[in-house]
């Protein structure tokens, strides 16, 4: 909680033709963002979460698993070494499974119901999917009645909008193609997504610097 606290940002990778993620990973991390989302509807993604992990293992990189539907996808995805679990929604054997195995797991909710039951079924951190339908103040909407509960908005989230969900307080923000987006993976522009994450974990540094003063 702490490491995803400070880098405020989750790289949320989504592409239909994988290529090196690896390289993608890599290329986020030269940029600061240090939570790489896997989403398992990418062809082969429990194969490529192993690779992965293997091959980044110390480079002070947190990779895990996305899109996870059940306990069984859970279960496969620590098996194959990811760092924490997401899911667009509340599965409790899921939360159960991570809470057992002491890995981060972040559902998804929306309502207050949703989140407040994410929560108090053992979530470390709820996902506000999809977040661009309140945008960031639906999220300090939701804080001010639940502030003690960490929201992770994602779907929507730019470089025009970070700074404004974490100011209204939000932990981390889930960010897909304006960090690295399918055409950048394909083509494998590495150079653009270092480039972007780069500018992302500026304005989460700055933030967090202007609140600590």
């Amino acid at each position: 909680m702490s490491a995803l606290r400070a880098s405020g940002i989750v790289a949320v990778l989504r592409t239909e033709n994988p290529r090196d993620l690896v390289a993608v990973s890599r290329a986020l991390r030269d940029g600061g963002v240090l939570f790489v989302e896997i989403t398992l509807t990418i062809p082969g993604a429990i194969d490529i979460i192993r690779d992965t992990v293997r091959q980044l293992k110390d480079e002070n990189l947190f990779i895990g698993a996305g899109t996870v539907l059940d306990a069984e996808m859970a279960q496969q995805a620590l098996d194959a070494g990811a760092h924490f679990i997401v899911g667009p929604g509340y599965d409790p054997e899921t939360v159960q499974l991570c809470n057992r195995r002491n890995v981060l797991v972040m559902p998804g909710a929306f309502t207050p119901g949703e989140i407040l039951n994410a929560w108090k079924g053992g979530a470390d951190v709820v996902k506000i999917f999809p977040a661009d339908l309140g945008g960031p103040d639906y999220i300090k909407a939701i804080k001010e009645p639940l502030p003690q509960i960490p929201l992770m908005p994602t779907k929507g989230g730019d470089l025009t909008t970070v700074g404004a969900y974490l100011k209204a307080g939000a932990v981390a923000i889930g960010v897909g193609s304006a960090l690295a987006s399918r055409k950048m993976i394909v083509e494998k522009d590495y150079a653009q997504i270092t480039e972007n994450a780069g500018k992302f974990n500026r304005i989460v540094r700055e933030f967090r610097e202007g609140n600590a003063a």
